[in-house]
């Protein structure tokens, strides 16, 4: 089930970076923000490679989607948020799912 989401998140992975190569400098510089802030308070709507960078958040990802830290094509959706690859996992990352890991990742102490 994972792998049929990473597969046609990779697809999205493509067309996001051929957009990311067209997008306004400034763009650039608030995702900079946005990736500090996101460290700082990690959300369903920060990057999965910042949940995977942080062994309390990665340990609440890996609950609901199992395996994800170690499927071969991580790199292509890695930069992609929970939503962004939900509509592209044939139904494996659902709203429900989503709602059970922003309900884990609110439930961490903050640092």
């Amino acid at each position: 089930m994972i792998k049929s989401i990473l597969a046609a998140a990779a697809l999205a992975a493509a067309s996001t970076a051929a957009f990311a190569q067209t997008a306004p400098a400034q763009d650039h510089a608030g995702h900079a923000g946005h990736a500090a802030q996101a460290a700082a308070l990690p959300t369903i709507d920060s990057p999965i490679k910042d949940l995977l960078a942080n062994p309390a958040t990665a340990a609440v990802v890996e609950k609901h989607l199992p395996g994800v830290s170690q499927h071969p094509a991580l790199p292509q959706f890695q930069d992609m948020t929970l939503g962004q690859v939900a509509p592209m996992s044939g139904g494996a990352v659902t709203p429900a799912i989503i709602s059970a890991i922003d309900a884990d990742l609110k439930a961490l102490p903050a640092d």
